[in-house]
């Protein structure tokens, strides 16, 4: 009995994958007749559980309808929701008795036992990672408090709102909307990619990608727990042993908010040869927990640890490239591991909140800017200018998710990366950039080919004369920033040393938003 309750409460099997150093090919799981039959009835039953959850203002509304609230329709609620369980629990245990007479699920939970009862033995761990399944049941392979030092390590955090603490009897209501706003639809049209329906769409994508990274490209997936206790997905590449420069260096991928490792922006920095850690977003694939932005940052951080302590990388070789709405977390790792080698920053935003604004009802603007800025204050700015380290940014210039007017033609004068860039070189050069020369960085930003040819004509840059000028300024005062170089230069030669910083800071793809960054894109950032 115990062994057909151990298969009942099992975590479900998805591949058994290629026997390294072998010649065993990976394969997809094949369970019976039973057990597959049991586990699309639990399938469906979630599926509508999930539905009905959605649905469930217009759902009560049409019970009430049907008096289904009196004392005889209660009755007859219940008898369905009784006769849903039956069927629900009697559908788990024909699925456990399937996997009980599928001789590869029982060789499965067998090394799944072992690797539990000793999993800091090689072989055992090894012999685990022979096979895809649910996280949950994946052993722990680092915890946050596994490094002592930082457990008393305090995290540099920006000063919250006021505005969840400014508490009266008036602005109640709009407290009350704010909260279920950011924790219903709120903060599923921020992250989609926790919704049950990308989830499901994207199954069979996410497996074949993990298959890919395991198989193909020798990864390593391990469960990392978080300071708030939840479980990080992450995927390991280890290039090291290939003795090029690239493999020596770590770069850590940040996703999107419907991007997953397996599916994701690994992709580039493996084909350019370096070792790469992908990790997925709270609430993503196999990782618990929900994107708001605690669990973020409690995320990258348990990530960026386990690089240094467990996969043995020191600070100074790693580099963070994210993608999207991933720019917050990697900037909020610079902001607290500032020794990071360079950030790349590819289609990334300066502030959630004018994006949020621009595609929800112009009426609900205060309400909107309330919630974003108490419960979703994703300031990717205000965190990368605590970085000191060399920045990259990528602008797509016909990105239509991270501009603040939703046209056919998406006009790149309001593309949100341009204020990123911006912010960023007002804080490390504010005598180069200021009110006389603001107005030439943006007709850099915001005009053409033709747009820019005028302004080098107007103001001719010499590259040599702008790195000489840096390097002997860092000679003389350090790198620290912001720097005060350029306070003795006339207008125009500032304005030539603004468009010199914008053409090192900031790389134009042409493409938009989800085409995947091509590796003459990854590159390592001007240094002053």
């Amino acid at each position: 009995m115990s062994k057909l309750w151990q298969c009942i409460v099992g975590p479900a099997l998805y591949r058994i994958h290629a026997v390294r150093g072998t010649q065993t090919e990976g394969r997809d799981y094949s369970p019976n007749a039973m057990e597959n039959g049991g586990d699309q009835f639990v399938r469906w039953i979630r599926l509508c559980y999930t539905i009905s959850c959605w649905t469930s203002p217009f759902l009560l509304t049409f019970l009430y309808r049907r008096s289904y609230f009196t004392p005889e329709g209660a009755v007859s609620l219940f008898e369905l929701f009784g006769t849903i369980v039956i069927f629900f629990y009697g559908s788990k245990a024909v699925r456990g008795w399937g996997r009980l007479r599928n001789r590869e699920y029982r060789a499965f939970l067998a090394t799944l036992e072992n690797a539990r009862e000793n999993y800091a033995k090689p072989d055992r761990k090894r012999a685990l990672r022979e096979y895809d399944f649910e996280f949950f049941a994946w052993p722990a392979d680092f915890r946050w408090s596994d490094v002592r030092d930082d457990v008393d390590k305090p995290k540099i955090e920006l000063p919250r709102s006021t505005s969840r603490s400014a508490s009266t009897i008036r602005t109640l209501p709009c407290q009350v909307i704010s909260y279920v706003m950011a924790h219903t639809f709120g903060r599923r049209m921020v992250y989609p990619g926790t919704t049950g329906l990308v989830s499901a769409l994207m199954s069979s994508m996410l497996l074949e990608g993990r298959g890919k990274l395991i198989e193909e490209y020798r990864g390593d997936r391990a469960k990392l727990i978080a300071r708030d206790a939840n479980e990080i997905d992450t995927m390991f590449v280890d290039r090291r042993a290939n003795g090029d420069e690239n493999g020596r260096t770590l770069v850590i991928t940040c996703e999107g908010n419907s991007g997953f490792y397996e599916v994701g922006c690994m992709v580039t920095p493996l084909d350019a040869g370096y070792s790469v850690l992908g990790w997925n977003h709270p609430g993503f694939g196999g990782s618990s927990g929900v994107p708001f932005p605690d669990q973020e940052q409690n995320a990258i951080d348990v990530v960026v640890q386990y690089a240094i302590h467990k996969l043995g990388f020191e600070v100074a070789d790693i580099v963070i490239f994210a993608w999207s709405i991933g720019g917050y977390t990697a900037s909020w790792a610079g902001m607290n591991y500032p020794g990071l080698k360079y950030i790349i920053l590819d289609a990334t935003f300066d502030d959630l909140l004018p994006l949020a604004v621009a595609r929800m009802p112009q009426s609900w603007g205060s309400l909107v800017a309330r919630t974003i800025r108490t419960y979703m204050n994703l300031n990717v700015a205000e965190q990368l200018i605590r970085y000191p380290g060399p920045v990259s940014l990528v602008r797509r210039s016909r990105d239509e998710m991270i501009t603040t007017v939703a046209d056919e033609v998406p006009d790149p004068a309001t593309n949100r990366g341009n204020d990123l860039l911006t912010k960023l070189l007002r804080h490390r050069y504010p005598c180069l950039l200021c009110d006389d020369t603001a107005p030439a960085l943006a007709q850099w930003l915001t005009g053409g080919a033709h747009a820019r040819a005028q302004l080098l004509a107007e103001y001719p840059v010499d590259d040599d004369v702008c790195a000489s000028t840096f390097a002997s300024y860092v000679d003389e005062n350090g790198r620290a920033f912001p720097t005060r170089v350029g306070e003795d230069f006339d207008v125009d030669t500032k304005t030539k040393f603004v468009l010199f910083l914008a053409s090192k800071y900031m790389q134009d793809f042409e493409s938009t938003h989800c085409t995947p960054l091509p590796v003459r894109f990854f590159r390592e950032p001007w240094n002053v």
